[in-house]
Order: structure tokens, then sequence, then C-alpha cells
């Protein structure tokens, strides 16, 4: 794939997966409008439920799933690529998963990714969230390839452990895909530089598609979609947290040109963690 335009959707999900759908599609006809060919929704597009018991009657299967069947929809009318950033999918087991769907311009489905990285926190002001109680987590780093192109996926909370992008920038992805709904409280301290920390140690392009503003739920998103180029610039943002449309061009040869600049893909070397503290080594989460 050569020179192309991709769009992040930013949008404020609510508890109604057909309602939400119908955001949806008018942000993507925007998006299209503007040029773009791959466009990205973000984390939780379908619906935001914070009630355990209520998830259960909001979602269903992968074939069941409005906005899947609209995303199917619209990709073979427009003729793009649709990434739908995740929506809570029912498995087989009866648990639910946090997923990503990259749908092809025939409406077939290229790859998925279940997120790995359960968001289970404290954070300050009584703020607290336990994905894990909800959603069982993926076990596989997913890399696509988009006509020569490789996009790596990640999803929101998956950007604060680097190893899983090393390993699709190792894998060759020369875009990372970052969909989110980041909280107000994290998203004001920390979105910005840990995603263009992403895109400048992977020499890479990184797309981020999110949710913003105050959800039906009664959670806060901090929105600021952002798409950054491989020397961590910025490309486009939206700097608020209204739903809108944010576009900018990929050229793949960009990151080819950063990665030569600073081959620390290629420079990294084998080590291992020597303790003097009487503590048995271990290492967790490295990529190999």
């Amino acid at each position: 794939m050569g020179v192309f335009k991709a769009a992040a959707i930013q949008m404020r999900s609510g508890t109604s997966p057909e309602r939400n759908a119908a955001d949806m599609e008018q942000l993507v006809r925007e998006a299209v409008a503007m040029g773009a060919s791959y466009v990205q929704t973000p984390e939780m597009t379908g619906a935001l439920v914070r009630d355990k018991d209520a998830k259960r009657t909001v979602f269903t299967s992968e074939d069941k799933d409005v906005v899947v069947a609209k995303a199917r929809q619209l990709a073979r009318e427009l003729g793009i690529h649709f990434h739908i950033g995740s929506t809570a999918i029912l498995r087989d087991d009866g648990k639910l998963a946090n997923r990503a769907l990259l749908i092809a311009p025939d409406g077939t489905t290229l790859a998925s990714y279940d997120k790995i990285h359960m968001f289970d926190v404290d954070l300050d002001n009584g703020e607290s969230w336990r994905e894990s109680a909800a959603y069982e987590p993926g076990t596989d780093a997913a890399v696509v390839d988009l006509a020569g192109l490789k996009l790596g996926f990640a999803i929101c909370y998956d950007l604060r452990f680097p190893q899983l992008f090393r390993t699709e920038a190792l894998a060759g992805a020369a875009v990372l895909s970052v969909p989110a709904a980041f909280t107000r409280q994290t998203g004001e301290a920390h979105w910005h530089v840990l995603l263009r920390a992403r895109a400048i140690e992977n020499g890479a392009f990184v797309i981020a598609a999110a949710q913003g503003g105050l959800h039906e739920d009664g959670r806060e998103t901090y929105g600021h979609s952002l798409i950054v180029d491989p020397w961590g610039r910025i490309l486009a943002e939206a700097a608020h947290d209204e739903p809108s449309v944010i576009v900018a061009e990929i050229d793949p040869a960009q990151s080819v040109a950063a990665r030569a600049k600073i081959p620390n893909l290629k420079n990294a070397r084998e080590f291992s963690l020597r303790r003097f503290d009487g503590e048995p080594a271990s290492l967790r989460g490295a990529a190999s």
C-alpha cells in the first residue's frame, strides 16, 4: 500500500448499540468525504456500559452485532478498510471479549484482536476500574498485511505496555493502532506522551481514535484523538472531547526513513537480568 489517508473517528458512545451505529455511520461518511480510505473508530464503539449485569443484555455475538454489521456494509459501499477500534463481543464460551476487527473493502474480516491488558486500576478521587471482572483478556498480539503495509493492533490500556508494540514493530508493522476510551484523569496526564513515545521508539505511525466526554453510564473520557508520525510529530488531533473526525496522510516511506536514521530495532541486543540482592531474576512481559 502506498500513500493513503487515514481517519480517526472520535465518538461519545452511549448504552445503545443501535444509536451508536447510527452515529458511527455519520462520522465515517464524513471521513470518506475527506478522502480517507482507512477509517478507525474508538474502543467500545458499540456501547459503553459500566453495569456488569447490563452488559449481558446489551452485547451479543459477532455475527449478530449491529455495529459489526454496519461496519461491513459501509466498508463494501464506500470501498474502505474499516477498523472497528473495539466493541464488546460475546464469545462462544459465554465470556466477553474487548475485540478489534479490521474489515476489508469487500466486507470480510481481515484480522481481529482481543485486548490483552485489562484496565484494573485505582486512581485518585476514588475512581476505580476492574475490566477483568467483565472481560476475558486476549493472549495474542496481531499484525495484518494491507497490500504490503503492515498494521499492528492494540487497545487503550495496552498503550502502557511497550513490549507489545515492539513485538509488532519487529514483525514489520509500520502503523500501530491504539483505539481507546482513556479516562479524563489518565488522559490529561499521559495520553499524548505515551502515544508519541510508542511512535518514536518504533519508528511507526500511531493512529489513536478515542472516546470523549461524559457518557450515559457516568464515565468521562478524554477525547483528543491523535495521528502521530514515526518521528513523533502530531499530524492531526481532535483537541477536545466532542465527536469529530481527524484525517492525515500516511506515507510508509516515512517509517522506513525513521528506522534508517535511528535503527534501534536492529541495534537491540539480548540481555539477562543480574541481581545483587539475593532475589531470583525474572522477566515478565518482555518481547524476545
